[in-house]
């Protein structure tokens, strides 16, 4: 069931943001990812299993898309009018259901429950369990071809709903997102974003020593879309790759650099926070960081 206070709360967020200038906006935004981050670190020490360090380096991509981008609404998750967000690096569920539950599609008493026997709160999310979330994920590469089919799919019934895709950098080493990549390119759809969360890091590694992905503006401007590299902690820039108008109908794609385990000082940039759980030591430390 959706929580009607938090809706109500969300909804409140949305219209000041609207109205509010520039300096205000970037401070309610920056409010709002503190608040995700520490529910995010108190959610998998509870739970004892998550992606920690991607939850945080993706957290400001996702509450900027969610507090002042996306035309959603929490108390009808199936309108057919809403905007489409795909997490494709769906390990980071964790960043995904916090957010949905500032927004007030479920409860936050409900992330208690992440990952537990028979929980609808997975590790990687199901579109058929949470309010909310548009597309099953965990196999990486998967993210960009069903944002395409969403995207097609949607100019066929006439909507001018946009598709968001927020993918991580290490799955673009998946083949399948370059057939995506060519496929949205070759029909014109210019109702896709791509967002990247360039952290550098995958599991085990720097992507750049698994398989280099340099030059990635390149590429994707090779494979016919418009680009933008961002700061991906800059919500005003972030905002402002996001809405800018589109220059013909091309699709685009955000390249936001990013930090991974950002907030945490002794998790930033460390490839092994990639799925490490913090200690109850560890989690005090990281919520005085995260003030």
């Amino acid at each position: 069931m959706p929580d009607h206070d938090a809706i109500g709360a969300w909804r409140r967020l949305r219209d000041r943001l609207a109205h509010a200038d520039r300096a205000a906006r970037a401070a309610a935004l920056a409010a709002l990812a503190v608040g995700i981050r520490r529910t995010a670190i108190s959610t998998i020490h509870a739970a004892g299993l998550g992606h920690t360090g991607g939850d945080l380096s993706v957290t400001d991509i996702l509450t900027t898309l969610y507090g002042a981008v996306l035309r959603i609404d929490p108390a009808r998750p199936g309108w057919p009018e809403r905007d489409r967000l795909i997490l494709s690096k769906g390990h980071c569920s964790v960043a995904l259901y916090t957010t949905l539950t500032t927004c007030g599609f479920f409860p936050a008493d409900r992330l208690a429950t992440f990952a537990a026997p028979m929980s609808p709160l997975n590790g990687h999310p199901s579109r058929r369990a949470v309010p909310g979330v548009e597309t099953s994920s965990g196999p990486l590469g998967h993210g960009l071809p069903v944002g395409v089919g969403v995207a097609v799919g949607l100019r066929l019934r006439g909507s001018p709903a946009r598709t968001v895709v927020v993918l991580g950098d290490g799955e673009l080493q998946e083949g399948s997102n370059w057939e995506a990549a060519m496929t949205a390119a070759h029909r014109g759809l210019s109702s896709l974003t791509a967002v990247i969360d360039r952290n550098g890091l995958q599991q085990g590694a720097r992507t750049g020593d698994t398989n280099d992905l340099e030059p990635l503006a390149d590429k994707w401007r090779a494979f016919g879309w418009e680009v933008a590299e961002v700061d991906g902690h800059d919500h005003l820039a972030l905002l402002d790759a996001v809405t800018a108008p589109h220059a013909g109908s091309r699709p685009r794609c955000v390249i936001a650099r990013t930090v991974k385990g950002r907030g945490v000082s002794f998790m930033e940039d460390r490839v092994e926070w990639h799925h490490k759980v913090p200690d109850a030591e560890q989690t005090r430390m990281a919520l005085e960081e995260l003030r």
